[in-house]
């Protein structure tokens, strides 16, 4: 199991791996009339109580809430040396920000730098280098959403091998794409060309997100990306399969269902972005909102489930749903449940297909 963390009016925060070197993930959601100013304040406490280096921040909001967030961040933390990707999450409310989840490291971090700011954080953990990377966007938005999806796969790959790594060493991905509809099936077309040159050091392709959601940047898409190498025998990554649903590239989108790194730190699986599919690749319950809320968590649970975990291991989830009006049907779900205290940020977000109403992607972990 992981450990709760507490103090500081923080919310939502786990923390998995070894004392001396851990990493943490803490998730906020903001507070009934909290400003950005105290959001920021709460987020640099947990921080500096845990000792915690940050790894990187994916922000869900207004785009006009993200220079104002990252103003207070400064004044209270000082200069923001860590990626951030940050998206056009609407929290289905009157609030700038739906939530945020940081990751964060007690032991040694270096950066990635591109173009004078940082976007990628390396650190060793449980016998494995590993490196995050946020807030990558194409060099020329003005380049059709194809090219410039090609772009910053190249940038990706580009920056990883600066770091140490290559294509083959990623684990995890998350696009967002705006106006997702239009354009899906090029990004994917993209994508897949590209992934068919690469070797992944895993044998499988990585686990991601894809959603609807503009960027600051006004570019066609934003990318974060999680690379792992081990640098012993027992730090390993492996995909894992999902006993409700077919492999996704049967359909055409080039990702693995589930992935999961293993080392002596812990365990950790990421769980793609998950939505009501059939086995067969169709949609399931087109126009019910909360029956694809409840086959999308018993595919969830499902592959949880396979690999010894379960829902209260989440150690970090995010909620899309392509209408505001339905942002609350997952908090009822979860409540009904008793696992409302679960970290998980509800935004609203295009999902890859018109008929697809709700999206979950989840990551758990426990410790040794």
């Amino acid at each position: 199991m992981l450990t709760r963390l507490t103090g500081s009016g923080t919310g939502f925060v786990r923390a998995a791996g070894r004392p001396a070197a851990a990493q943490i993930s803490l998730t906020l959601r903001p507070q009934p009339d909290e400003t950005l100013a105290a959001l920021a304040r709460r987020l640099v406490t947990a921080l500096r109580e845990q000792e915690a280096t940050p790894l990187h921040l994916l922000g869900f909001g207004r785009t006009a809430a993200w220079p104002v967030l990252q103003d207070s961040l400064r004044r209270q933390w000082g200069r923001l040396d860590w990626p951030v990707t940050w998206v056009e999450g609407a929290p289905g409310s009157d609030q700038p920000v739906a939530g945020l989840h940081l990751r964060g490291f007690t032991g040694d971090v270096e950066r990635v730098e591109f173009n004078g700011r940082s976007v990628g954080s390396i650190f060793t953990d449980g016998g494995a280098r590993q490196c995050l990377l946020g807030g990558l966007t194409p060099a020329d938005p003005t380049l059709s959403p194809s090219l410039q999806s090609g772009q910053v796969l190249e940038q990706l790959q580009n920056l990883l091998v600066s770091a140490g790594f290559e294509l083959a060493d990623t684990v995890r991905t998350w696009f967002f794409l705006e106006n997702i509809l239009a354009w899906y099936g090029d990004f994917n077309r993209v994508r897949t060309q590209i992934y068919g040159g690469v070797k992944f050091r895993t044998g499988s392709l990585p686990a991601s997100t894809g959603v609807g959601a503009r960027n600051p940047a006004g570019a066609a898409l934003a990318l974060a990306a999680w690379a792992f190498r081990p640098l012993d025998h027992q730090a390993r990554a492996e995909e894992v399969a999902s006993p409700l649903q077919c492999p996704a590239p049967a359909y055409g989108s080039s990702f693995s269902r589930a992935l999961e790194l293993g080392s002596d730190a812990g365990r950790r699986l990421f769980i793609s972005g998950t939505a009501s599919i059939a086995p067969g690749g169709e949609t399931r319950w087109v126009g019910d909102v909360r029956r694809q809320v409840d086959l999308t968590m018993d595919v969830v649970a499902a592959i949880l489930q396979s690999r010894g975990f379960a829902l209260a291991d989440l150690a970090q989830a995010t909620a899309y749903f392509r209408r505001p009006a339905d942002t609350g049907v997952f908090r009822e779900w979860l409540a009904a449940r008793r696992l409302a205290a679960l970290p998980v940020v509800t935004a609203q977000c295009d999902v890859c297909r018109d008929d697809l109403l709700f999206e979950l992607e989840a990551e758990a972990a426990t410790e040794p």
